[in-house]
């Protein structure tokens, strides 16, 4: 017996309590609402910031939508945390964080971040000459610093010492020992002393996707060896007070904080032996690795985190201190990258699902006809008797059956309607044979199979290679929910397919507490009525790292801000367009114009020789120079003809 459906339940069955992080929830609507600030007085329902990107904008599906008050509170709130560990620890010095370019290189994001963590010398930190550049412009506090990591050039470090020149905190990283004297040779031809950092290789191993960035294997950083060899370098040139900064990067997305912990206290004692050795140490740089709680079950799972913020800066300072204080060593000012932290939970990714496919549903009248096998009659037999004490056994003598139509329709002993008959009702067997198990405690391994086999597939406008890529390459969960009609029970599991031509153009693994899930509960696909789903915590690296495939490209973006002088309570200051046709084909050197050209001389031709009239050559010529400069991604023009496909 199904048990009553209401919010409540919806709230339970996607999790969104608990990986919300009280930033989003579902309201009396069944719509899910954002709360920026985590305040329940400010919400923003997203079907209204839907229809207002819609109808004012003219924005299609797919649509990522930005809510810059949440990005603030995230760069208040992480600062927030560290000061009031400080303060409980009485620790000796301050928190300067900065926040890794990398991870969203959006203006509007980086700039948004910027201006939030202004009260906080809140600084940024890059790791190429593009990152840089765009680092040196849109810094402004003295205070705050300039972290340079990743490899560099000659170019790369004179850059970095323009903005010592300019008055800027500006750290250049060593991450091999041939960087330093190459900084150093640089130094002396500008004229400025540099700030100098090292990396250290730690013995400490991360966990989770991203573990092999660290140990002693890692792609960057100083062994022992080295940090003694560099420490003799300063000094005999003199520059040994120019080493600033300690860092180490223990990996991105750490579920665990125990190798936080371990990381932290071995950092801290290369940091104190350094300083020990003559140099004036000012920074401790953590890196990253603050985890994002994506599926909300609060573990060492690597789609997870077992700690809070407020353990994670708390854990760092204490760890900190202690160290130090056994060494005689002041305490340093501590630095953190935690840029995911910062910026996955701003980004919402939402998709229009327009189409299904559905196993479990034959439009075929299934009745025995004259040359039906007697396999046909057998499996309605079945179905007729099928109970709950007997469901396992007619499974497996459907499943019997099944391979035997599949047998004989190889030999050329059975025809395709009655092929067609036999297999709509073994879907409908299995169908019901799922539904026995459902809501029992115990489900057989073959019975959740087959609930997996026969789950339909969500047809949705977008690409998991430009939008989700995380997802494809790695298996990084997302939260994946409907935007609205929560208030009514999803009858359909599902997967979801994008409409790239390639197979692995799919989402079959959610989220789960206990273990990872391979459908998603959604609603019945109503005909010319939209149904959307949102992806949630997607600020973190995919605006950047998706490619091109099919070539879809960049998707269109609303940007949302809180202001109590609207009606609303909110309003959207900005609209970014998504790639059209003829900005990615330019990516790929195909030019607008002469494709123009191309298709004008072929039409021409084709008057010509009397295929087309000049009137209709023209309205065709017309439609194709304006599908250049149209979306890359399909449009409905605001109605989706969703219809179960068979």
């Amino acid at each position: 017996m199904q048990q009553s459906w209401d919010i409540p339940a919806a709230t339970s069955l996607y999790n969104i309590d608990r990986w919300g992080l009280g930033y989003f929830s579902i309201n009396s609507k069944g719509n899910v609402q954002v709360c920026p600030t985590q305040d329940p007085s400010t919400p923003i329902d997203l079907m209204e910031v839907i229809q207002e990107a819609r109808s004012e904008y003219g924005l299609g599906f797919p649509l990522v939508v930005r809510f810059q008050d949440l990005l603030r509170h995230r760069v208040q709130t992480i600062n927030k945390a560290f000061q009031a560990a400080i303060a409980e620890a009485n620790y000796g010095n301050a928190y300067r964080g900065v926040f890794p370019i990398k991870v969203n290189q959006l203006r509007e994001v980086v700039e948004e971040i910027m201006e939030a963590g202004q009260p906080f010398h809140f600084g940024i930190e890059a790791g190429s000459k593009p990152e840089l550049l765009a680092a040196l412009a849109v810094h402004r506090d003295p205070e705050s610093l300039i972290i340079c990591n990743g490899y560099k050039d000659s170019l790369f470090v004179q850059n970095a010492l323009l903005g010592c020149k300019l008055g800027k905190r500006v750290i250049l990283v060593v991450e091999k020992l041939e960087e330093l004297h190459q900084i150093l040779a640089v130094s002396k031809e500008v004229g400025v002393e540099p700030m100098i950092g090292v990396r250290v290789r730690l013995a400490a191993k991360g966990a989770g996707k991203w573990a092999t960035s660290g140990g002693e294997n890692a792609k960057f950083g100083l062994s022992t060896v080295e940090l003694v060899s560099a420490s003799q370098t300063l000094k005999e040139a003199g520059l040994a007070h120019c080493l600033k900064l300690v860092h180490f990067h223990v990996g991105s997305q750490v579920p665990d904080i125990g190798t936080i912990k371990r990381a932290v206290r071995e950092a801290t004692r290369f940091y104190a032996k350094l300083a020990r050795m003559g140099h004036a140490l000012e920074y401790l740089d953590v890196g990253g690795g603050l985890g994002v709680d994506y599926d909300g079950s609060r573990t060492t799972f690597e789609s997870s985190a077992n700690y809070s913020l407020q353990e994670y800066a708390r854990d760092i300072v204490w760890n900190i201190m202690e160290v130090c204080d056994s060494e005689r060593v002041a305490h340093p000012c501590i630095v953190s990258e935690s840029g995911r932290a910062i910026v996955a939970h701003h980004s919402i990714l939402l998709v229009e699902a327009f189409g299904s496919i559905e196993k479990d549903r034959g439009a075929l009248p299934v009745a025995p006809a004259a040359g039906d096998p007697k396999l046909l009659s057998d499996i309605l037999d079945l179905q007729r008797n099928l109970t709950e004490q007997n469901r396992m056994e007619s499974l497996h003598d459907a499943q019997q059956i099944k391979e035997q139509v599949q047998s004989m329709f190889d030999l050329g002993l059975i025809e395709l309607e009655s092929k067609a008959k036999i297999e709509t009702i073994f879907w409908q067997v299995a169908h019901a044979v799922v539904g026995y198990y459902r809501g029992m405690q115990y489900v057989p391994d073959e019975v959740k199979e087959m609930e997996t086999t026969l789950c339909d597939q969500y047809v949705c406008n977008f690409s998991v290679f430009q939008s989700l890529l995380d997802h494809w390459a790695l298996g990084q969960l997302f939260p994946v929910m409907p935007i609205h009609r929560l208030g009514e029970r999803p009858e359909r599991n599902a997967t979801l397919v994008d409409i790239t031509c390639d197979s692995d153009g799919k989402v079959g693994k959610f989220i789960d507490l206990n273990d990872v899930r391979e459908t998603l509960a959604l609603h019945e696909l109503k005909p010319s009525e939209p149904y959307y789903l949102g992806f949630f915590i997607m600020g973190a690296y995919q605006d950047i790292m998706g490619d091109l495939h099919n070539l879809f490209g960049r998707v269109n973006e609303a940007h949302v801000f809180l202001d109590e002088d609207e009606e609303s309570g909110w309003y959207i200051e900005e609209t970014i367009e998504g790639a059209s046709i003829a900005e990615v084909l330019g990516m790929i050197q195909w030019d607008k114009n002469e494709l123009s050209r191309q298709m004008k001389a072929q039409v021409d031709a084709a008057i010509k020789s009397d295929r087309l009239k000049p009137n209709e050559a023209m309205k065709l010529l017309a439609n194709y120079e304006r599908a250049l400069k149209g979306y890359t991604y399909l449009q409905f023009n605001g109605h989706t003809q969703a219809q179960p496909q068979k």
